[in-house]
């Protein structure tokens, strides 16, 4: 009887008091223009995925839509998820954030003892057919473990005239949340995860209120930690090398990086077509997934690049707007976070592609092929979505 009083008391703490209802009536709908942008970007991205994967397809499977078929479920999956989270109070996100961040960690910690190896890398668990990477939930969770803890330490963590008191709470601790993420990713030897989940956890930090000298010293801290593990280990001391010079290594490893800015480059202004790219023919890897905007350039051309970069551009403003409207510092924080995450993916990804940092695998967001990848972000769409309802933004 102690213990489960214990365990009681326990829950009610991380949970803020006990978890509120699920489902509560907002006086606003869904912001009908994210909406719409969010339907367009995975339309448009299901379209490439079909064309940049189908000669891939039919090369190692046998069919050659085998992608865009299970694209299309995941897609449609995804969207009924997005409808559902939408539909929940953000009342319960904000309760269950301290929550979710435990069984992220817990989920981090099971993947180094009983993860699966692809590609030569321990980062996804197995259930039946279903593989899920958790360091792709601890995206999510981390926005809103940030969002929560700064709702509700404002006042001391910004204590401006109690320069012990912000360092702590303003500093420390929310770096301590984002520290406790990154190290077990890095276990993981995922060094695009850590780069992105650092990126974003600094984010929410600098649009909460933190100064810049106290960010500067995370971003040193954060800088030192991956530039130890870029220069001792021997897989990403591999990468850098090959990203300084791709043309010494045409078939070990730098054939990827040559063969996408071939694609990126025979593209032009208007592209050779859609369907009619030449490098997805077994030149450019992972034309589906990772590499699906060099795809993009070679078919539809600088033209077509724009018309996809304006949409993201489009749709992050959208989500800051919502978040900049919203009077509950909690959605705010939370809004800006799932708009940057978006953001950081696509900047990185475009960056990889073009050579511009070294070659790690990082999904374009709606684009690239995936399941598990995909519904997460669909969930992210939906609260987006569930914060719009509270938002003061016109619709």
């Amino acid at each position: 009887m102690i213990k489960k009083i214990s365990s009681y008391n326990w829950f009610r703490k991380l949970t803020g008091g006990g978890l509120p209802p699920l489902f509560i009536q907002h006086p606003y709908e869904s912001d009908k223009l994210l909406f719409i942008l969010i339907l367009l970007l995975s339309a448009f991205g299901s379209v490439m995925v079909a064309s940049a994967g189908y000669a891939y397809a039919a090369h190692r499977y046998g069919n050659a839509f085998y992608f865009i078929e299970r694209q299309i479920v995941w897609v449609l999956i995804g969207i009924a998820v997005m409808l559902f989270v939408s539909r929940i109070s953000t009342e319960f996100y904000r309760s269950s954030a301290y929550l979710l961040y435990a069984v992220t960690v817990l989920l981090l910690i099971t993947v180094l003892i009983l993860g699966t190896v692809g590609n030569g890398a321990q980062r996804w668990i197995a259930i039946g057919p279903i593989t899920i990477q958790p360091s792709e939930i601890a995206k999510t969770t981390l926005v809103l473990t940030l969002a929560r803890y700064f709702s509700d330490h404002a006042e001391i963590a910004f204590r401006r005239q109690d320069k012990k008191a912000t360092l702590t709470h303003g500093t420390l601790i929310p770096f301590a949340f984002i520290g406790c993420i990154c190290l077990l990713v890095m276990l993981q030897k995922h060094l695009s995860g850590i780069i992105i989940i650092g990126c974003i956890g600094i984010f929410v930090m600098y649009v909460s209120g933190v100064g810049l000298r106290y960010l500067g010293y995370c971003c040193g801290a954060a800088g030192v930690a991956v530039t130890c593990l870029a220069l001792f280990t021997d897989y990403t001391k591999r990468r850098i090398t090959i990203w300084l010079n791709p043309e010494l290594y045409p078939l070990d490893g730098g054939w990827q990086t040559l063969q996408g800015l071939m694609a990126i480059g025979s593209g032009g202004f208007w592209g050779l077509g859609l369907g009619q790219s030449r490098l997805k023919y077994s030149y450019v890897s992972e034309p589906a997934n990772d590499m699906i905007f060099t795809i993009v350039c070679e078919e539809l051309g600088f033209f077509g690049a724009t018309a996809v970069l304006l949409l993201f551009a489009f749709f992050i403003c959208r989500a800051f707007q919502i978040g900049r409207k919203s009077p509950d510092l909690f959605c705010r924080l939370t809004a800006y976070g799932l708009g940057a995450k978006v953001a950081i993916q696509v900047l990185l990804n475009i960056a990889v592609v073009t050579n511009t940092i070294p070659n790690t695998g990082i999904s374009l967001p709606f684009f690239s092929y995936g399941g598990s990848s995909l519904i997460m972000l669909f969930f992210e769409m939906g609260i987006l979505l569930a914060i719009s309802r509270t938002s003061v933004i016109r619709h």
